[in-house]
């Protein structure tokens, strides 16, 4: 899942009205406040479970899924409130203060990776789904997948939704203007490494004017620490010890130096990632490429809208692969219906529910039956033009490797990107934004 302007006042308003919602409801939205009783005995009520999720365009791409649950569940409906475009400084700040309080969070709630290393330390926030018989779906899933919704104490409280998966998303129309080749293959062999996407970047920002080759230095950053997390243990902010380690591991130095090559090129539109500015520039067309894990796919269709269609289409990535996101969904010991809630939880992670999510969306499947299903390994892609996402994704998602991330990575993750998107509009002067970096990330580390 996925920016250091906040969404400002529709943001906190969305919040403001799921935490008075919480206020004046029970989770599963049922009044508080009895209803006097009836001579007559009226049908029960059917459990609504608050299903809240983060992230942009299509989101989690669970729309197509809960349309089918609710159709066929008149006992128990599913309610998906899609609080924050931003993880890091919106979502997981609120669900954090809502788990602590015991009051404000759904039924059930989405985690970012990002957010697991704090989620697996606080069991006392989570229903334990080994309680409803899911056990049982360890079979579903790569063991890093479920083991990372294991908590400390042993207690099952997160399911796998989506995996990383990477990509480039391009603009095959503009790819033209700048009289460079716009078919994928062909695209995909003008930068076997990063340098030659800096050249690639710097032939189109020379024919083109009004648009930019890349949308900022984030998507991309991360896209790169990823890469070279894998060559230095799979870490990047902290170690396996929970030690921060940003300004001793080559992964995060290495990954910053890229993003200001981008930005001292000039080729990024300057735009942060998950902002309303970004949404828009996707619409505008105001840059050509963007890092895409295949769960991004769904947030560039969503935020281009319908006149985007075919103009967008999916490339390697340089460097070959990395594995960026996924999320998992845990049940909150809050919720008033644990039951019905490990219900919806267990079937917004099935096989066929994820399957339809990727060839809906674009979500790789981190479930691996969803990953063998014939219709994910053939799946293309209508809004990419068709692009074959199925080859593209699925058939590396059983190699993808865990990257290990820390209790307090989101808030450093924020931090660290804040910095660097100062770096690329002009309010952090270039040679003293690692320092800076580095002193943010052992603040935002506490």
């Amino acid at each position: 899942m996925m920016i250091s302007k906040r969404r400002g006042l529709a943001a906190a308003s969305v919040l403001a009205a799921a935490a008075l919602t919480v206020a004046s409801c029970g989770s599963g939205g049922t009044p508080s406040a009895s209803a006097p009783a009836s001579s007559a005995a009226a049908p029960a009520a059917p459990v609504t479970i608050r299903v809240q999720v983060f992230g942009g365009g299509s989101n989690f791409g669970y729309k197509n899924a809960i349309e089918k649950w609710n159709a066929e569940h008149k006992d128990i409906q599913i309610k998906e409130e899609r609080l924050s475009d931003q993880f890091e400084q919106q979502y997981w700040p609120q669900m954090i203060q809502w788990l602590q309080a015991g009051n404000g969070a759904g039924d059930v709630v989405g985690i970012d990776e990002g957010g697991m290393g704090l989620a697996k330390a606080r069991p006392e926030w989570w229903v334990d789904l080994k309680e409803h018989g899911l056990e049982s779906r360890k079979a579903d899933f790569p063991a890093w997948k479920w083991e990372n919704g294991v908590a400390a104490d042993g207690k099952l409280f997160g399911l796998g939704t989506d995996i990383g998966g990477m990509s480039i998303c391009y603009r095959a129309d503009l790819f033209k203007k700048a009289g460079l080749p716009s078919e994928r293959d062909e695209v995909s062999a003008l930068w076997p490494t990063w340098d030659d996407f800096i050249k690639v970047g710097q032939q189109f920002q020379g024919k083109v004017k009004d648009s930019k080759f890349t949308d900022g230095t984030n998507t991309l950053y991360q896209v790169y620490l990823y890469q070279e997390a894998a060559k230095n243990g799979n870490v990047t902010y902290f170690d396996k010890d929970n030690n921060l380690i940003v300004d001793k591991n080559p992964a995060v130095k290495s990954a910053f130096d890229f993003a200001q090559k981008m930005t001292q090129a000039g080729l990024t539109a300057k735009l942060r990632n998950f902002t309303d500015e970004w949404a828009a520039g996707t619409q505008k067309g105001a840059f050509a490429t963007l890092g895409c894990p295949s769960w991004m796919l769904g947030v560039v269709s969503g935020n281009a809208g319908d006149g985007g269609k075919g103009k967008w289409d999916v490339a390697s990535v340089p460097g070959g692969g990395g594995n960026w996101g996924g999320s998992w969904l845990a049940v909150p010991k809050q919720t008033k219906h644990p039951k019905e809630a490990a219900m919806v939880a267990d079937y917004l992670t099935q096989a066929t529910t994820q399957a339809s999510v990727f060839t809906d969306f674009g979500n790789m499947p981190s479930n691996t039956k969803a990953q063998a299903d014939t219709t994910v390994q053939g799946a293309k892609n209508e809004y990419f033009n068709d692009a074959p996402i199925g080859d593209i994704f699925a058939k590396s998602a059983s190699s993808l490797q865990p990257v290990f991330l820390g209790v307090k990575h989101a808030q450093v993750k924020n931090a660290i990107e804040s910095v660097i998107q100062g770096m690329d509009d002009g309010s952090v002067a270039h040679d003293k934004a690692w320092q800076q970096l580095i002193d943010d990330a052992v603040k935002a580390a506490g």
